[in-house]
């Protein structure tokens, strides 16, 4: 495929400006480009590697290249680097190089339901560097609906993080104030996104008219309107109808919060995202009908952007009625995971570019968390495992089977977010300039995937017993080696907070269809009043 000519430009701009230091990090001596050589006045304290070899993988190309690597930048990609002898060589031969994976929908020291995820910051962006991802996007939740202390709070949080991450916000009440907030959250913190939950009544769940105007000022920001699409006045009820029946285990979630009511909520958001005329991004999409709600307001030309996480492109709702607890709590999360089908679907529209990315809504409580709902449903802590397995379980499930490439994959696992969220190229691509957050994945190799050892806190693992071909062997975050022959090798408080710009490319464009809008209304219209005599 040949190379977007807009992408290489902005690559270029990308790394003569943003990067333009790396010219004194890389030694270019009379007799040729050698990088690393002390020889030539480089510094032996940096940190320098060399892959050779691998096939370079980004998601517009592919190509057998080297990639040299100096203070945790990407210096150069070509055949045949040649290096001094203080740099730390990788064989990639027969391997895939990759950018490392993004994951834009997690939940680290998340305080939900009474109780707090079993993973924190530390803990989870380890696991998740053992599986390929490098880079996180979590969501802050505000404090008592103030969204300054929520992003302080998460400030400390992220103290011991060993990994490149960004914010979302959510929204949980809406007033004149939180308006103003959101504005210092756009040009002050780095935060470019916004999640409203039209689900979880009386907690987090805000009506249509404050979603609307919530979107209005997203717009007004340049910052991408999110969404969880559930009708939570609806699905109160259908609580409180198998709470009347003596349904009370962990199938009640999911007979309680049926597809249709995730389908329009999703609809509804669209709906009144196109009336605003603001981009939208609908997270953890699990059923075909929220799926079809999305592909026909893209066909259309609106933009809306579908998230699928994992667990609804690999699981099934089966295991909600083992007759074991312990084994079934573990799989209620929300939307719920779907029956059978839906999934393979999700999966055919994430080939056919219907859906865009991946995430995981990585939310993860322990069995004794889990627990809190014995008696009740909707006591269960809702929340599923995934930032480690996401990148196995998508090449398994996509690669594997032939339904997507892997240039493919690059961009449904890092790229696309990158773009969404206006972190590329500094992520999302092995490219001069970019930064060092580099997978290898061995396509010949295998996973297996159990809760003995995963590297989450939590007792229990959704996909326990999944195996397949494809598996990281090597994982380079911000230029370190942080996961390479089974073993982590990571620092805490090594993790940058990425700030990410407003006005993503999916605003491209609003202010002319404004402008097309108006002209169009033919109003108002200059009348003549003729009083009677």
């Amino acid at each position: 495929m040949a190379v977007d000519r807009h992408i290489l430009v902005s690559s270029l701009i990308f790394f003569f400006f943003s990067y333009s230091h790396l010219v004194y990090g890389a030694q270019f001596c009379e007799s040729g480009t050698v990088y690393g050589d002390s020889g030539c006045g480089t510094s032996s304290a940096s940190s320098k590697i060399l892959i050779t070899g691998g096939i370079v993988v980004n998601a517009f190309h592919q190509e057998v290249a080297d990639v040299y690597v100096e203070d945790g930048i990407i210096v150069a990609v070509k055949p045949n680097i040649k290096v001094g002898d203080d740099v730390t060589v990788i064989d990639a031969t027969g391997k895939f190089v990759m950018p490392g994976g993004i994951d834009p929908h997690t939940h680290l020291a998340f305080e939900f339901m009474g109780t707090e995820t079993v993973d924190d910051f530390f803990h989870g962006q380890a696991a998740a560097l053992a599986g390929g991802t490098t880079t996180h996007i979590d969501f802050v939740i505000p404090v008592n609906g103030n969204l300054t202390a929520g992003f302080e709070a998460y400030e400390k949080k992220t103290e011991n993080a060993c990994m490149d991450y960004g914010f979302h916000m959510a929204i949980t009440k809406w007033d004149d104030e939180i308006s103003r907030e959101t504005e210092i959250m756009v040009k002050e913190k780095g935060i470019n996104s916004f999640k409203f939950f039209m689900a979880y009544k009386g907690a987090l769940m805000i009506n249509d008219e404050l979603l609307l105007d919530g979107f209005k000022r997203c717009k007004s920001l340049g910052a991408l309107a999110m969404v969880h699409a559930e009708n939570g006045d609806a699905v109160v009820e259908g609580q409180k109808r198998m709470i009347d029946l003596g349904i009370t285990g962990p199938e009640g979630h999911d007979l309680s919060r049926p597809a249709l009511l995730e389908a329009e909520a999703t609809g509804r958001a669209i709906r009144l995202a196109k009336f605003v005329n603001t981009p939208l991004y609908v997270v953890h999409v699990m059923s075909i009908e929220a799926m079809e709600e999305i592909a026909k307001a893209r066909k259309s030309g609106q933009r809306v952007i579908g998230e699928p996480v994992v667990s609804g492109l690999v699981l099934d709702n089966s295991k909600l009625w083992d007759p074991d607890f312990r084994i079934a709590s573990k799989y209620v999360m929300s939307p719920p995971i779907r029956e059978a089908g839906h999934g393979k679907a999700l999966q055919a529209a994430l080939a056919n570019g219907l859906l865009q990315l991946v995430g995981t809504d990585h939310c993860s409580f322990n069995s004794t968390q889990k627990a809190f709902g014995i008696d009740d449903f909707r006591k269960i802590p809702n929340g599923v495992n995934g930032i480690e397995e996401r990148m196995h379980l998508v090449w398994d499930a996509m690669v594997e089977s032939g339904q997507i490439s892997p240039s493919d994959y690059v961009r449904v696992t890092s790229t696309e977010c990158a773009k969404i969220f206006n972190i590329y190229p500094r992520k999302g691509a092995i490219l001069a300039g970019s930064d060092a957050d580099i997978i290898i994945l061995n396509p010949n190799a295998t996973f297996e995937i159990s809760a003995r050892l995963h590297h989450s806190r939590s007792d229990n693992n959704v996909y326990e017993g999944f195996a397949g071909k494809g598996k990281v062997e090597v994982t380079i975050a911000g230029g370190r080696i942080v996961w390479q022959n089974e073993e982590l090798n990571v620092v805490p408080g090594s993790g940058k907070y990425i700030k990410m710009s407003p006005y993503s490319y999916l605003f491209s464009g609003i202010d002319k269809t404004d402008a097309n809008y108006l002209s169009s209304l033919k109003a108002p219209v200059q009348r003549q009043f003729n009083s009677p005599i």
